[in-house]
């Protein structure tokens, strides 16, 4: 499920979902925001897995989302911003660690293929990495 780090989403969208499964929809949005807080106003995956009735909430970053929150900027008002440039620079070393993170869930064979998706996130997301434009990053590897 898609939603906004640190803001209960429409309980709307949720209710269809867990309704039948006993579940308050209004509960389970607070647990949400409550999970994300520290992905304010980025757009992240949550996976809700429900066992006996409990709902618990498990955060899913994307790539992208990754990268952004590795650049440490100031959370946005996502209302009056949109479709936000990123421009600041990570690391090599950042773009490795979030490599490892993102490893058991890359399609790539090897470490160095993960990093290049990460690398391939990092340009989209417009963002340099050391200095220098992703792609050309890639093309050293």
């Amino acid at each position: 499920m898609r939603c906004v780090g640190g803001e209960v989403g429409a309980t709307s969208s949720l209710a269809p979902k867990i309704g039948p499964l006993g579940l308050s929809p209004k509960k389970v949005g607070d647990d949400i925001a409550k999970a994300t807080s520290d992905w304010k106003g980025l757009k992240i995956t949550v996976k809700l897995t429900i066992q006996n009735r409990v709902a618990t909430i498990s955060v899913v970053p994307s790539a992208s989302s990754l990268v952004i929150k590795a650049l440490k900027e100031p959370p946005r008002d996502r209302k009056k911003v949109k479709n936000v440039k990123h421009n600041g620079n990570v690391t090599l070393d950042e773009i490795i660690n979030i490599s490892r993170t993102m490893r058991p869930r890359s399609m790539a064979r090897t470490l160095a293929g993960t990093v290049k998706e990460i690398l391939g996130s990092a340009q989209s997301v417009g963002c340099t990495v050391d200095g220098k434009n992703p792609h050309d990053i890639i093309e050293g590897i």
